[in-house]
């Protein structure tokens, strides 16, 4: 007797809150897009995704592509909830690794110093930290990127040991 297939379902977007964003999940074909220039009909602020967030959603093509696309654990838009308007990408490294995850993030220009990294920051960090096996998460900066390191600052993270001339954040789980 046949078994009965059990049918593939897509991935569905995953979707973090905070008080002023959404952090939305990239799946694999709107990554495609992204990494083209391409907004998805969605309205980004400087008019499309900045370099960072195309190079994000490239290695997020190439994981699906390769077959070795983790969800969960790539690119997320960050949306501000009072008019939809994506204002940048905040991204894993790919799947956590020996306990630890790590993260990138970039914002349009028009949209920095307003703490929306900090709070996109925080929102993915502390998902990341929730989850089965994650103990700490990195992040990583040059050491003229003083912006950056504010953020990472005022979103609960502690210098560590730098390496190869980068400056390297961690936040660890209580």
């Amino acid at each position: 007797m046949d078994q009965p297939a059990i049918p593939y379902t897509l991935p569905t977007e995953h979707t973090l809150p905070t008080e002023r964003l959404l952090l939305h999940e990239v799946l694999p074909a709107e990554a495609a897009e992204l990494l083209a220039g391409r907004t998805t009909g969605r309205e980004w602020l400087g008019g499309g995704p900045g370099e960072g967030t195309r190079e994000a959603a490239g290695m997020l093509t190439l994981a699906a592509e390769a077959g070795c696309h983790t969800p969960r654990w790539a690119l997320y838009r960050i949306a501000r909830r009072d008019d939809g308007m994506t204002v940048g990408g905040i991204c894993f490294h790919g799947p956590p690794a020996d306990g630890g995850a790590e993260i990138g993030f970039e914002l349009a220009p028009g949209a920095r110093g307003l703490g929306y990294a900090t709070e996109a920051l925080r929102a993915l960090a502390g998902w990341a930290l929730r989850q089965p096996g994650v103990d700490r998460v990195t992040t990583i900066t040059t050491p003229a990127n003083r912006p950056s390191q504010r953020v990472m600052d005022r979103a609960g993270f502690t210098r560590t040991a730098d390496q190869d001339g980068l400056n390297t954040y961690r936040l660890s789980r209580c």
